[in-house]
């Protein structure tokens, strides 16, 4: 891997392993907003009771612990970058008395399993972080059985994700935030049209299909919005972490104002988009 993608990665896995305990803290808010997401994903997959299935940047754990408790007589490899947040995934699976798991922080692009080796492949919200998105979807066709599927989902366009826009344009209306080079990993790296089912075709999968699917961020109060996503959201911290203190004061309580307006009466219930994409090994 060429020096610049080495250097990605490594910032990411050190941002990850930073802000797992923020994903500790506000996991359950954040699985029951991302679970719709999963469990498309495993609906595509149409999982199989002996499957061996490979989760990709799992983080704390879905969707691989679920598919693990559908697959009594299989097994899924969970794996991620960051060794922390894996941590938290194997604590979770005790907690849920699945053992029909593994861990490994490992590079997807550099995956440490023989070729043909899974029967399906589930990544939930990682091509969109993925230094080199080519060298991800070659590796995981890779290791892939003839035959065998993948599912991802990724980010839709901003203007359907207020979860991330409301505090990112409160930001970036104060602040002179360096826009990322184009192609960069990003929030938003796969929603434009094409992107991501076409590095499915491209690397030679069949069966492509996209598929919308929405969520909900049940925050309830514009505070616990404001305190999730300085928690565990590394390029809010990041922009933050260079405003002093009352231009922080001021981005807050924009974006506590911001979030009231729009959800003015029942709860802060913030609506979100995915898209999520199958391919299958020829």
């Amino acid at each position: 891997m060429i020096q610049k993608l080495e250097q990605i990665r490594e910032e990411q896995r050190e941002s990850w392993n930073k802000f797992s305990s923020g994903w500790k803290k506000w996991d359950d808010l954040f699985m029951d907003f991302l679970e719709p997401m999963g469990n498309e994903i495993i609906r595509l997959l149409d999982l199989k009771s002996k499957d061996i299935v490979l989760d990709v940047a799992a983080g704390t754990g879905e969707p691989g612990l679920t598919i693990a408790s559908q697959i009594n007589n299989g097994y899924v490899i969970i794996t991620d970058l960051a060794e922390d947040m894996l941590a938290i995934a194997k604590e979770n699976a005790s907690i849920r008395g699945i053992n029909n798991i593994d861990t490994i922080a490992c590079d997807v692009s550099e995956l440490p399993f023989g070729n043909e080796t899974f029967d399906s492949i589930s990544c939930r919200f990682g091509f969109m972080f993925f230094p080199d998105m080519t060298l991800a979807i070659n590796e995981m066709v890779r290791v892939l059985k003839p035959g065998g599927k993948i599912a991802a989902s990724v980010w839709n366009v901003p203007d359907k994700n207020f979860w991330i826009t409301a505090i990112m344009g409160v930001i970036n209306k104060n602040m002179e935030i360096p826009a990322p080079p184009p192609g960069s990993p990003g929030m938003f790296r796969c929603a434009g049209d094409g992107v991501i089912s076409d590095l499915f075709l491209k690397a030679g999968l069949q069966k492509v299909s996209v598929r919308e699917v929405n969520g909900k961020l049940k925050c309830v109060t514009a505070e616990t919005y404001w305190n999730v996503m300085t928690e565990v959201a590394a390029p809010i911290v990041a922009a933050l972490s260079k405003a002093d203190a009352g231009m922080k004061e001021k981005i807050k309580k924009e974006v506590l104002e911001l979030v009231n307006q729009k959800y003015p009466k029942d709860g802060v219930m913030i609506d979100s988009s995915a898209l999520v994409v199958y391919g299958q090994k020829a």
